[in-house]
């Protein structure tokens, strides 16, 4: 029985030495030319299937949140946006969108690297809109500065903010904007599933995030009770888009939240002022219009009608705040396995099939083949089963890509300890190296 449990707790660790392997050689890429079909499945997750399709039901418009597109609007223009609407008296006011000389080096600005900046009379406007409204936040962005950078190489930690300009800020309350993705340039598709709610900054200042700041204002109980989940990423519980006309999006997720284009805050009598009263209402690019099919500030998210292969985006970023701050007020939360919960649970089911399948080899070998194949497949259409519905069911994000990995190599791994491994293993053991010598007898 013991070198039954040893064999066992053996294979388990040879299985994820390969499996350590694999991810090691596949982070450089090399198989990559001869995998179009893993790269086109490289931006899914199972449980967006749950999202995109098992949702079926058509989510209720949500009456806390209002978005108002932006356009191409000068500032001059934006501060007559806000103006038509504070005026209605909204709970909270988010702009996402930054008035600063982002192509100024060193502190320097000029009229060539920023001529905004010298258009006093449109950011006199805009600073005095926001400072009447009172209830404005304003986007920041996470950053590293060179010496960071240098200190701790590329790391998660940030020790400045981009920032609108003070002369336009003023007292406003800030929040930083950045969505985790895995994209690399600004440019590359973005998929968005989380987000951070709030940073520790390299000086030990806290910053929140835009949403979470906004829901604060709206909410702070709620937003108090979210927080204090001390989670440093939390999965977004997604519930809709704007409407879509091209469908980018599941077309029933198309009516969560009401909006006005660029030029209808324009014209007060062509909307109601309850759609703005005691609301949030979120300022963002939305394309030129509403019916533009503009990539810019867009993210892949998981309602987007082809989950698998994704070629095109489906959601505006200001909208993706949006469905966070319905998350945070909805207080309708995400809840996901640790990491060391998924370590464990994939070694746990690997042992398990390791421990079967040398009672196979023992009592019915000839079977072995068939019964260890049926059994994987079983076992995988069982975990696939059970990730997507347990969000569906519980809103609850079951995480099981380490036993899936494990499970697909867990057979042939088995095999190979059993006619290699345990092999060489017993060679060496019975080797000259690993054996005691006689002692030499003296001869008279």
């Amino acid at each position: 029985m013991k070198k039954f449990w040893l064999d066992s707790v053996i294979a388990t660790f040879f299985v994820f030495l390969v499996l350590f392997a694999i991810v090691k050689v596949s982070r450089f890429s090399l198989f990559n030319v001869f995998d179009p079909l893993g790269k086109a499945l490289s931006d899914m997750e199972i449980t967006d299937i749950t999202f995109s399709n098992l949702r079926v039901k058509v989510p209720p418009v949500d009456e806390n949140i209002t978005i108002v597109n932006i356009g191409n609007l000068t500032r001059a223009e934006l501060a007559q946006q806000i103006r038509a609407v504070s005026q209605f008296k909204p709970k909270a006011i988010g702009v996402d969108i930054f008035f600063d000389c982002p192509f100024c080096f060193d502190g320097k600005v000029d009229s060539i690297c920023c001529p905004l900046a010298y258009d006093t009379l449109s950011n006199m406007m805009l600073n005095n809109a926001i400072e009447e409204a009172g209830n404005v936040v304003l986007v920041t962005k996470l950053l590293q500065t060179d010496s960071l950078v240098k200190r701790y190489g590329d790391t998660d930690k940030y020790d400045s903010l981009r920032r609108t300009d003070e002369f336009i800020r003023g007292a406003a309350y800030e929040g930083f904007a950045s969505l985790e993705t895995e994209a690399e340039h600004q440019e590359d598709l973005k998929t968005c599933r989380r987000f951070n709610p709030k940073m520790v900054m390299e000086n030990g200042d806290t910053a929140l995030a835009f949403s979470v700041k906004i829901a604060m204002l709206y909410d702070s109980a709620k937003a108090q009770r979210f927080l204090a989940r001390e989670k440093r990423s939390e999965v977004i519980n997604y519930r809709g888009n704007v409407p879509d006309p091209y469908k980018a999006s599941a077309p029933e997720f198309g009516n969560r939240y009401t909006y006005l284009d660029w030029y209808q805050p324009f014209d007060t009598t062509s909307f109601l002022p309850s759609i703005i009263k005691d609301r949030v209402v979120l300022f963002g690019f939305m394309g030129a219009n509403m019916e533009d099919t503009s990539w810019d500030d867009k993210f892949v998210t998981p309602l987007n009608k082809q989950y698998a292969g994704k070629t095109r985006p489906d959601m505006y970023g200001v909208v993706v705040h949006a469905n966070i701050i319905s998350m945070i007020l909805d207080e309708d939360y995400i809840d996901e396995l640790q990491p060391w919960q998924e370590f464990v649970i994939a070694g746990l089911v690997c042992m398990l099939n390791v421990m079967l399948f040398t009672y196979i080899t023992k009592k019915i070998p000839l079977w072995f083949d068939g019964l260890s194949i049926i059994l994987q497949l079983v076992q995988f259409l069982v975990c696939t089963f059970l990730m997507i519905y347990a969000m569906y069911w519980f809103n609850f994000k079951l995480n099981l890509t380490y036993t899936l990995a494990a499970l697909a190599l867990v057979g042939t791994c088995f095999e190979l300890y059993q006619g290699v491994v345990k092999n060489a293993i017993e060679v060496l053991r019975n080797s000259k190296w690993f054996t005691k010598k006689d002692k030499e007898v003296l001869m008279p």
